[in-house]
């Protein structure tokens, strides 16, 4: 079993940007894809990018392409998502997630999360 926690999250203006961690309690965490997702109240959760166990193969979300970035360190068994160029629209609770295996891109197919983080980005 796998514990994620989240940091990173806060209030930033539009244009600025955040960097999200993601840390895992147990070890080894190459073994594990990772994903982070966002939810707002009412909507579905949603996935913002994934990427593989090796770091090799990765995934953005349209409206996420050119701003964020994810990346994974196996040694520190921390996973990031850096934000740049912050929109309003970004708005919502980002969480973690990993999964055994390959890297998936919807909400069901990991079944290890965070707690969530909430980032709000004011106009």
């Amino acid at each position: 079993q796998v514990r994620l926690v989240e940091s990173g999250g806060g209030l930033v203006q539009a244009g600025g940007s955040l960097r999200l961690s993601c840390a895992a309690s147990r070890r080894p965490f190459s073994s594990y894809a990772m994903g982070w997702f966002r939810q707002t109240p009412g909507k579905e959760r949603e996935v913002v990018a994934a990427i593989s166990w090796s770091g090799s193969d990765t995934y953005y979300a349209d409206s996420m392409k050119g701003r964020f970035t994810i990346s994974r360190d196996n040694v520190k068994n921390t996973v990031f998502l850096q934000m740049n160029s912050l929109k309003p629209e970004d708005t919502a609770v980002y969480y973690c997630a990993a999964r055994l295996g390959r890297l998936g891109l919807t909400s069901n197919d990991y079944n290890y999360w965070g707690q969530g983080t909430q980032v709000s980005v004011s106009s």
